[in-house]
């Protein structure tokens, strides 16, 4: 058994780090708290932006609707990588990694398949194995749309000019503090619509102006929202992350301090009893 000394060490030392954890949770669920508001509010938005574009695209040929849909065989594709620039979050980085590698193993075991990151923990260990091209770590310092918009710009010029036949977004999508959804997401060229009528569209709205008009103007704005939102719903999810990681680490701290205590406690008793003892022992020697 540690003497106690070493005991009482280490339960100053498990008190410090209950602290910074506990601190950490609060600031962790500040943030949260702004970033799951902002997600709620803009995924109505982006989800009926990117519905209707889908319903006007659909109702269009293919030379109307722009580049941006154009359907090529896929032999080179661009994985965008949504991570953290900190740790200390549990598993919310490593199952974004982890979804990485199953989705070049699984979907794109025949394509080439380069790496576009934003978040330094993501690039720190998909670089190891997988060729990272870009890597814009500084969008979290400063998550505005115009920033993203940059972004969103340069992954649709990739695409136009032929660099790579298919762009997808890999991302924790935020549910809840507790529960984030690793999601793969395509991003160019725009899905074509699933099920439904089409041309229902046609019936519901009058254009001004013309369709293809709106569609061409709808395109880059739609796609930059739709990274946007990826990006927001990242930036909710790492901070419910943290904060249920260091919920659970201050609890387990909490459970190791009173494990501790009791040890010392029953330390300190038997170094009492066994003085005692000696004592009396001592007492009866010098009476005999």
């Amino acid at each position: 058994m540690a003497n106690l000394k070493e005991i009482r060490n280490r339960i100053t030392s498990i008190k410090s780090t209950m602290q910074i954890t506990s601190a950490m949770k609060m600031v962790s669920a500040a943030k949260l708290k702004k970033a799951q508001d902002a997600i709620t509010a803009m995924r109505p938005y982006s989800s009926k932006l990117t519905e209707l574009l889908q319903n006007l695209s659909a109702t269009l040929d293919s030379d109307a609707s722009g580049a941006y849909s154009t359907q090529r065989e896929v032999s080179k594709v661009l994985l965008v990588v949504i991570t953290s620039n900190r740790g200390l979050c549990g598993g919310f980085n490593s199952s974004i990694t982890k979804k990485v590698i199953a989705t070049i193993q699984e979907k794109y075991s025949n394509a080439s398949v380069d790496l576009f990151t934003i978040g330094k923990k993501g690039t720190d260990v998909l670089s190891k194995t997988q060729t990272v091209i870009a890597t814009r770590n500084e969008l979290f310092d400063d998550l505005t749309f115009d920033n993203v918009a940059a972004v969103a710009e340069e992954l649709m010029e990739m695409y136009t000019d032929g660099t790579y036949d298919k762009i997808e977004v890999v991302y924790n999508q935020f549910k809840n503090a507790a529960t984030q959804i690793p999601q793969v997401e395509q991003f160019l060229p725009i899905k074509p619509i699933e099920g439904g009528d089409a041309n229902a569209v046609n019936s519901d709205y009058i254009f001004d102006p013309s369709k293809e008009e709106i569609v061409l103007a709808l395109i880059p704005k739609s796609l930059k929202t739709q990274l946007y939102k990826a990006l927001r719903d990242s930036f909710a999810s790492e901070h419910g992350a943290r904060m249920t990681a260091m919920h659970k680490a201050t609890d387990n701290a909490t459970d190791l301090r009173d494990d501790l205590l009791l040890t010392y406690n029953k330390a300190r008793q038997a170094a009492i009893t066994n003085e005692i003892l000696e004592i009396v022992g001592g007492a009866e020697a010098l009476k005999n």
